[in-house]
């Protein structure tokens, strides 16, 4: 079970997880006493319209083209990055830690959150995310204690969504991305308040990624079918090409599965040379046919990506790259998305 979230903060798929995160650190003040979210403020949002942060960040190659849009939201819930095993906060993760905020802002933030950055403000709530553990616990109280460190996690993010749509919406669209841990939160939220809600209107559409969507969790929101389609949801889980792990294995579903390169939920097949570019070495280099991508049974299988140093990815599991090895296509992808959405108008 380890293997769904290995490494799952680690966006960089030849660096991995470094520790070079200590030299931003020192740049968060934080009240060691003060852990409940308060969302009104700023501090307690790795990414907002109103302060500069790392989603702000563009790719050197795209900066030239770069042409930013601030009628629609994007709402982004990050991956899990508390990954100590050893638990140093308990099952939940401290918010007033500088470290483990500066992993968070300078991984996900960084690599995965600015890929919505063109089409709208992107807004991204720090929450007392679970520990990594909570995915595989070992014993019947482990099990009851993740569970409760999921539901604090939820909590957090859906207070911070209520706080977003209270405070900043102001009826601009919405785009809801999540990775990892943040799709098993994005999966609820979307549930709560946008499947056969009002809000659905409002939904350009959700790509929730990284966890497997099961095809029947909306009762009113489908798979998107094509490149332009609004008010849908997209989901993928990367693997190498013929692998499935146990888990997926014993799965009863074919989990919602999205070509990230032809923007089908069928069964397709799209070669890397249809790749435009990933980001997978470094945030400004693009790398340009890094992986392809095959629809197979509820996950997405690619041979191994090709970039400089990939002699030492020999994962079978690319759960680190699910946006990265796709960053072009998802970027691009989401403005269609948009300016379809704005073209056809709020139902």
């Amino acid at each position: 079970m380890k293997g769904i979230l290995w490494r799952c903060s680690c966006i960089l798929l030849l660096a991995g997880c470094s520790n070079g995160y200590h030299k931003y650190a020192s740049q968060y003040q934080f009240s060691a006493s003060v852990n409940t979210p308060d969302y009104t403020d700023l501090n307690f949002w790795a990414a907002h319209p109103y302060k500069q942060d790392p989603s702000d960040s563009i790719p050197k190659p795209l900066r030239k083209n770069y042409q930013p849009d601030s009628s629609v939201d994007v709402f982004f819930i990050h991956p899990t990055t508390y990954t100590d095993n050893q638990r140093p906060f308990g099952w939940n993760a401290s918010l007033s830690d500088a470290l483990l905020t500066a992993k968070t802002d300078y991984s996900t933030i960084l690599f995965q959150a600015s890929i919505f950055n063109e089409v709208g403000r992107v807004f991204a709530p720090r929450y007392r995310q679970a520990n990594l553990s909570a995915y595989f616990p070992v014993s019947s109280a482990d099990t009851v204690a993740a569970l409760q460190a999921f539901e604090l996690a939820y909590a957090d993010v859906k207070a911070a969504f209520i706080t977003y749509l209270e405070t900043y919406n102001q009826g601009r669209p919405i785009i809801i991305a999540s990775h990892s841990q943040g799709t098993t939160h994005s999966k609820r939220l979307v549930k709560e308040f946008f499947d056969g809600k009002n809000l659905q209107s409002k939904l350009v559409a959700a790509y929730l990624v990284g966890i497997p969507v099961e095809p029947d969790w909306f009762n009113s929101i489908q798979p998107c079918r094509t490149p332009d389609q609004t008010g849908c949801l997209l989901s993928w889980r990367t693997y190498k090409e013929g692998y499935k792990p146990d888990y997926v294995l014993k799965e009863n579903y074919h989990a919602v599965v999205t070509n990230p390169l032809t923007w089908s939920n069928a069964d397709t097949v799209a070669e890397r040379k249809e790749n435009k570019g990933g980001i997978v070495t470094g945030f400004n280099s693009i790398v340009k046919k890094v992986a392809a991508a095959r629809t197979a049974d509820g996950v997405l299988w690619t041979s191994k990506p090709r970039f400089f140093g990939n002699i030492f990815f020999t994962t079978k599991n690319y759960h680190v790259g699910d946006f990265n090895l796709y960053y072009l296509s998802v970027r691009e992808n989401v403005k269609q998305r948009t300016e379809a959405y704005k073209k056809k108008g709020t139902p």
